[in-house]
């Protein structure tokens, strides 16, 4: 499927995009994009479990395609974003197979495709996989998940998008030192920045998305490109971020969202005091949070028209030491205001835990950074760990999102699946992913305007 449209894009296209916002409520797409029959088009590479891909698609894009490599991320994003039924979903071309691809293998095996739709793609977004970057574990210039930059690079050159969005971890800023001291520091955003700087005017900046209605701090580093030939009547100085921050209010005020939202107000209807337990659906002899009524706005939200049992609850085997344990944590951290910050050594000691990383949540607080590790945060009130569904809550999915695949994996396998709870620690928040996009639609329709009048 090659899309067809103008070339020349702003020129011809009478571009005209309204934007009063997605309705989360409803689970319906309340944006309209009208462009004179065309709706702009994105291909999100690395797509994990669709976090990125939702947000763009809610905020009335259309979406070609998405590349994700591993088999449960994959089967996520097919249940909810492609599958006939999907609230929202791709288009998705018949000349591609739904399945796990790498870029790799895409380019070889569909690289006439790809090379087709060179000049008429609108958003090439998505992030390398983050894991080589991140301050959470050891940064090593070596990681060969690093050189899914290259990759990335490449397929750009390829299809040469108007725009590309690309967020990962902090970590991706820091120069990283290799083991041989005669090979000098790499910095891999400035890496990126000067090969794309060839086509693209580039802006970039770190994003807080506690600040944007997300209920967990999140510090990313987004990246934006620009295509100059496109966007060369646009002002240098026509930034992105500033139109994302200068959207928040307007964005979050018509979904009844503040800017800033706690944990309490993200999961309280999980507790296990509200809402009780029961066995879980899929997963014989676990049990799992039941749900009660929405108590918050948040809640309302996140629940989107959505009336059927919430999946991915399923709660952890703790033995009864292990609640204890958790129990008395709880007490000290609050009672030492320890909460949302690492165990100190002292505690670590006494209650013979190894890793650095356990916390107890705020309940007045956004979370920390959701992990990878179920076994990294405990709950504020009850001693358990989170289920899925609650790491999904403070990342904003939907509850009508369901994960597929593992719920954790372990030893040399962590290395190669991307079990449930890896999958929501990986995503883009969604709802962060929707301002991005209804911003770069407003980008869009000002470079069409802009390149119109000059004519």
């Amino acid at each position: 499927m090659l899309l067809s449209c103008d070339r020349t894009y702003g020129a011809g296209l009478g571009f005209n995009v309204t934007l009063p916002g997605s309705n989360w409520r409803g689970g319906e797409l309340g944006m309209s994009v009208r462009t004179n029959g065309y709706q702009p088009v994105f291909i999100d590479a690395f797509a994990g479990c669709g976090g990125l891909s939702l947000g763009l698609l809610r905020s009335g894009w259309r979406g070609l395609f998405a590349i994700e490599k591993d088999a449960f991320a994959f089967s996520t994003l097919k249940a909810n974003l492609i599958d006939p039924g999907a609230r929202v979903r791709y288009d998705w071309p018949a000349w591609l197979e739904q399945q796990p691809w790498t870029i790799e293998a895409l380019v070889e095996t569909h690289g006439d495709k790809l090379s087709a739709l060179r000049g008429q793609i609108d958003l090439l977004a998505g992030g390398p996989p983050c894991q080589g970057f991140s301050s959470a574990g050891r940064r090593r210039q070596g990681d060969p998940r690093n050189e899914l930059v290259e990759r990335y690079l490449e397929f750009v050159e390829i299809v040469l998008p108007r725009m590309v969005l690309i967020e990962n971890v902090r970590g991706i800023t820091y120069d990283f030192i290799d083991d041989n001291e005669n090979v000098p520091p790499r910095n891999f955003a400035e890496e990126l920045i000067a090969r794309l700087g060839r086509h693209y005017h580039v802006y970039k900046d770190t994003v807080r998305c506690s600040e944007y209605g997300v209920p967990q701090q999140r510090p990313r580093f987004f990246l934006v490109g620009m295509l100059k030939t496109e966007m060369r009547k646009l002002p240098r100085r026509d930034d992105p971020f500033a139109r994302l921050r200068s959207a928040k209010v307007r964005f979050l005020d018509q979904r009844g969202l503040r800017s800033r939202v706690t944990c309490r107000q993200a999961i309280s209807d999980l507790e296990l005091a509200h809402a009780g337990s029961g066995p879980c659906p899929d997963s014989k002899g676990y049990d799992a949070l039941l749900t009660a009524q929405p108590r918050t706005a948040y809640q309302r939200v996140m629940r989107d028209g959505f009336h059927g049992a919430v999946p991915d609850t399923r709660l952890a085997k703790h033995r009864p030491h292990i609640i204890e344990r958790f129990t008395n944590i709880i007490a000290d951290c609050k009672a030492a205001g320890r909460l949302c910050v690492q165990l100190n050594r002292e505690m670590r000691e006494r209650y013979g835990i190894r890793k650095m990383a356990t916390r107890v949540l705020d309940p007045e607080k956004a979370a920390p950074t959701i992990t990878s590790m179920p076994d990294d945060l405990l709950h504020y009130s009850e001693p358990r760990t989170l289920t899925v569904r609650e790491n999904a809550r403070l990342q904003t999915f939907p509850d009508w999102f369901a994960f597929q695949g593992k719920y954790t994996t372990g030893g040399e396998r962590r290395a190669r699946e991307v079990p449930r709870f890896t999958q929501v620690a990986n995503a883009v928040p969604p709802l962060i992913a929707e301002m991005w996009g209804e911003v770069l639609l407003k980008h869009l329709a000002a470079a069409a305007r802009s390149n119109r009048l000059a004519a």
